[in-house]
């Protein structure tokens, strides 16, 4: 290579530079300098509050518990039936 195009291209890299720059400031702005107020959350503490009575209470339907369905007497887990049932229909 000779010495022009060796400047030649270390002119374009610092052109195209100097134009990626300047964009990037036009998208994106320089950084301000003013103050932010932040939203900010009260310490964790170890006491704990009752909760709502409306909600849990004792006639309150439980989705932990597991659901029979045709009183089978078993519960899959799918909570569908694991084999057909016989009613006797055939």
């Amino acid at each position: 290579m000779k010495k022009t195009d060796v400047a030649m291209i270390i002119l374009i890299a610092a052109l195209s530079a100097g134009i990626a720059y300047f964009v990037a400031q036009g998208v994106f702005g320089s950084m301000s300098s003013q103050s932010v107020k932040v939203k900010t959350i009260d310490a964790i503490t170890s006491n704990v509050q009752t909760p709502d009575k409306k909600i849990f209470n004792t006639n309150a339907i439980n989705p932990s518990v597991g659901v029979n369905i045709n009183n089978t007497g078993t519960t899959p887990s799918t909570g569908a039936a694991s084999t057909p049932t016989n009613n006797g229909n055939r």
